[in-house]
């Protein structure tokens, strides 16, 4: 099996977008702002809107149907074991043409409780562009009572909510994780490759403005005295903040032309490699969604030809393409499964 060029999945969202992935890409225009996410290789479907965020696979199957017909092939024996006939990840594009309303993910013990879902959603971010200018609006910068946040987001006061934030800069190249439960909010102008455990779950703590019924639609059916449980309302100071932010201790060259991002925290959730080629980057056998950022280069799998490519670019590797090695004047980021087994 080789690696497999995906062409771009699109779903409808309740923000606008910019552009940024059609002009990354370099395909046209769809003219609707509401196309601000690119899902890639998805098995994970938009919530309430199935199939949508489904990856169609060259050749009109679903990445989803392909994987439970043959998940060895797809996912590896150790990774089946761990987790199924399952990915584990979902991997975006994402465009933020306005800021994105402050909300929340569940963590894995409130999906299993109330959800009867194995995932929460921890996310991270690796920032592609962004303006000089761009922030991202991340935890509470002291501690918040739960009335106080009921009130806030009974009465949408979005000026007071985002005022308890700790708004964080961002530039192209940094790496940031969310964990689950973390309050956040993407900021206006920024094009960034999200990787997440494989849910759409999303506590709205503010919509007003947005395309979305956020006191029908914002409390995952729960209601909002069960859903804002799942907050971390405690104080995210500059150390914890930065403990997101840092590099990876050891992640440098872990091996040929690859550096591990994201601190220890992200492991149990997902990993994420950024390639620079000097002259190879070196990948293990692995299922695994690459993103090529700049420039031109191959992808040579260990079975199946080599595949050119180019900036735009977003491929899909089976983990039976075997190990494989990125050529040329380019650099990519490559999302996985985490290396370790899933805990809680």
């Amino acid at each position: 099996m080789r690696p497999l060029m995906l062409a771009a999945n699109m779903p409808r969202s309740f923000y606008r977008g910019a552009g940024r992935i059609d002009r990354f890409r370099g395909t046209a225009p769809s003219g609707d702002p509401y196309h601000p996410e690119d899902w890639i290789g998805s098995v994970t479907a938009r919530s309430g809107a199935a199939p949508g965020g489904l990856t169609t696979l060259p050749g009109g199957a679903l990445l989803a149907a392909a994987i439970a017909e043959d998940p060895e092939r797809w996912l590896g024996p150790e990774h089946v074991a761990r987790h199924g006939a399952d990915p584990a990840i979902l991997v975006k594009l994402l465009d933020a043409g306005e800021r994105l309303p402050l909300h929340v993910h569940p963590n894995r013990d409130f999906a299993r409780t109330h959800l009867a879902a194995p995932y929460g959603k921890t996310e991270a971010w690796i920032v592609v562009e962004a303006a000089p200018d761009a922030a991202v609006h991340l935890g509470f910068d002291r501690d918040v009572g739960a009335g106080e946040l009921a009130a806030w987001v009974d009465g949408q006061r979005v000026a007071d909510m985002l005022a308890a934030t700790n708004r964080v800069p961002v530039r192209a190249g940094d790496a940031v994780l969310c964990p689950a439960g973390v309050p956040h909010a993407i900021g206006s102008d920024i094009l960034l490759v999200e990787v997440q455990e494989p849910t759409d779950y999303s506590v709205l703590l503010e919509w007003e403005g947005f395309a979305v019924d956020g006191e029908a639609d914002g409390h995952l059916g729960l209601g909002f005295d069960q859903a804002l449980t799942c907050v971390d309302r405690t104080s995210w100071d500059t150390a914890r903040i930065e403990d997101l932010r840092r590099a990876r201790r050891a992640g440098r060259g872990v091996r040929p032309g690859v550096d591990r991002l994201f601190p220890e925290l992200a492991d149990a959730f997902f990993a994420a490699e950024r390639l620079r080629p000097d002259p190879v980057s070196v990948l293990d056998p692995a299922f695994a969604v690459v993103v090529v950022l700049t420039g031109a280069g191959t992808l040579e799998a260990e079975h199946g030809d080599p595949v050119e490519v180019s900036a735009g670019d977003t491929l899909l590797v089976p983990y039976a393409a075997g190990s494989c090695a990125l050529r040329g004047d380019v650099t990519a980021i490559r999302c996985r499964p985490p290396y370790a087994e899933i805990s809680g």
